[in-house]
């Protein structure tokens, strides 16, 4: 089975793929039709070569692409409504900034996701531990405790998950997920890209941003064991500095289960493969089609196939 880095990003009634050197956003308009944007990509950094730190970058230019995309997908859902709807608020930002207020507008939604994750999965199981447990010297008692934040941790993933999923528009975007990852195998097992061969394979894939978050959860609880329990402004202060790190290993991790044939491999994608129950359903054929079609435009020649998220 060959292996590829492509790799995407569910979206409003469609959904993009990273390829090697391209990026590609396939959106179903209201009408039926299926509109494809690809681009280039901007030339890789020499920081994204670095391994740990590879990590945190990648994340963070995935991070913007996927907003753009996503902007991109939610002008087309617009598509027939009239412009006399846009606010006086829109229309005064559209007259100030003109273009760039778009790109303000993906810095200010990144920083904010980020924020957001961070606060809700990293700062907020910490607080919630320290007022039950303000101060552990012991080894035992450290591990012990920041098992139990770890726990919190994935109880807050799990709960935002099932919650999220209650939502129709958010089904339908899982199914597009599904359908990228279906998409993703069949080409992996050599299959020709057709509708009837893609939807022969799961919907889940090792190389998952859902994996992703899971492994983080993981090696976070590790990370912060090795690092003591102390007050809880000290605690929170810690957990920011080392963010990164954990960002860094995790990607790592997923990189490595993406690629490798060690049996081993199965215990490690196990969790992550399990979370994905939540996050990808099972697509119809349309997704599919716009699927086929946005990992159809990025790619390359496999020679060509550079180190990707």
């Amino acid at each position: 089975m060959k292996k590829t880095t492509i790799g995407g990003q569910a979206l409003i009634e469609g959904l993009m793929m990273i390829g090697p050197k391209y990026s590609a956003t396939a959106i179903r308009k209201p009408d039926g039709e299926i509109v494809v944007d690809k681009k280039p990509l901007p030339a890789k950094s020499k920081w994204s070569k670095i391994p740990l730190i590879r990590g945190v970058v990648n994340f963070v230019r995935q991070m913007v692409l996927g907003v753009k995309a996503l902007m991109y997908s939610a002008d087309f859902m617009e598509y027939e409504t009239d412009e006399d709807n846009q606010s006086k608020l829109d229309k005064f930002i559209d007259k100030i900034l003109g273009d760039k207020a778009k790109n303000a507008a993906i810095i200010i939604a990144v920083v904010i996701s980020i924020a957001f994750s961070i606060g809700l999965f990293i700062l907020l199981p910490n607080f919630i531990v320290s007022l039950i447990s303000p101060g552990e010297k012991t080894t035992g008692g450290v591990i012990l405790i920041n098992l139990l934040e770890g726990v919190i941790r994935l109880v807050l993933l799990f709960s935002y998950l099932l919650l999220a999923s209650r939502m129709k528009d958010i089904k339908r975007v899982w199914q597009y997920h599904g359908a990228e990852h279906k998409t993703i195998h069949a080409y992996e097992h050599g299959e020709e890209l057709t509708v009837v061969n893609v939807q022969k394979y799961t919907t889940k894939h090792p190389r998952c941003g859902t994996s992703f978050l899971f492994i983080v959860m993981l090696i976070s609880i590790v990370v912060f064991s090795f690092i003591g329990w102390h007050s809880v402004w000290i605690n929170i202060l810690v957990r920011l500095l080392l963010v990164p790190l954990v960002a860094g290993i995790s990607y790592e991790i997923l990189r490595a289960a993406g690629r490798s044939e060690w049996k081993g491999m199965k215990f490690i994608n196990a969790p992550g493969l399990a979370l994905q129950r939540i996050t990808t359903k099972e697509p119809d054929d349309s997704m599919v089609e716009v699927a086929i079609a946005a990992f159809s435009s990025v790619l390359v020649a496999e020679d060509e196939n550079a180190d990707k998220w």
